[in-house]
């Protein structure tokens, strides 16, 4: 792989012939970065994904929870290594993973945008999730408030114009953490890992992330127990359906002005 000469936080620049007006103009670009990360667990390797090299101790304590199961106080520790092919991350645990997780074998590669590549069987991919806790009312004011200043909080699109955001909010909608990444459900994993390490309850606010709803999103939200998840995209059918089964509120189309809420709406406000 070659590795950016100029980086800069999950940005590398690239010079670029701009063309406008019929004139071009020779200049720097920022570009978002896209790393290939190995993720080991007590020194087996589990999977390859692509992501934004940044945050990556919170990716791992998001992932190790979303999809390894592995609770706050089975994790040891996390090391990150950069090589000079990718990046290698490793958790350790106090117990071997479980076996439902051991037996993926999960050697093919998952794509920034891919949340089930390497998983070789039906029942790894669609779980139902556990029922998440009560949650809070949310008022559309809150919502409105998170959607404006999250479009001011995200530092590697307002660059590039090329990752995702996950943003964690309190019920009056001010944003207390954003992560972002080329992969949605990375960013997501990256939000929740930043939650756990801190001790944010996930019944305390709302989500909010700036892509479609698909169904892992629904699903990793639901392993963390958030009880509220909007998307600035639509929700696709199957994450509308999980989201009915964990008692999830799912709000899609969250724009200024405007959003479609999908499923139990009793923690949706007008105010």
């Amino acid at each position: 792989m070659s590795m950016p000469d100029d980086r800069t936080g999950g940005m590398a620049r690239r010079e670029v012939v701009d063309v406008t007006g019929g004139a071009s103009t020779v200049r720097q670009d920022l570009l978002a970065e896209e790393v290939p990360l190995a993720i080991h667990c007590n020194g087996e390797p589990l999977a390859v994904m692509m992501v934004s090299p940044c945050d990556l101790e919170d990716f791992a304590h998001g992932f190790a929870w979303t999809e390894l199961g592995i609770k706050a106080g089975d994790l040891v520790s996390v090391e990150v290594q950069p090589l000079l092919e990718g990046i290698h991350l490793d958790v350790l645990t106090r117990d071997p993973l479980p076996a439902r997780v051991a037996d993926q074998q999960r050697w093919l590669p998952g794509r920034s945008g891919c949340g089930i590549c390497g998983n070789r069987h039906l029942e790894n991919v669609i779980r139902q999730p556990e029922a998440v806790g009560e949650g809070c009312a949310i008022a559309s004011s809150a919502l409105e408030a998170a959607l404006v200043e999250l479009a001011q909080r995200q530092r590697l699109n307002a660059a590039t114009g090329a990752v995702h955001a996950a943003a964690w909010a309190g019920v009056d909608g001010k944003i207390t953490r954003v992560r972002e990444d080329v992969g949605r459900h990375n960013a997501l994993d990256k939000l929740i890992g930043a939650m756990r390490r801190e001790g944010i309850d996930p019944a305390s606010g709302f989500a909010l992330v700036t892509s479609r709803a698909s169904y892992e999103m629904v699903a990793k939200a639901a392993m963390a127990g958030i009880p509220f998840l909007a998307a600035i995209s639509a929700p696709t059918a199957l994450a509308v359906d999980l989201a009915i089964g964990c008692g999830m509120t799912l709000v899609g189309f969250a724009r200024p002005g405007r959003h479609v809420v999908y499923s139990h709406p009793g923690r949706m406000a007008q105010a």
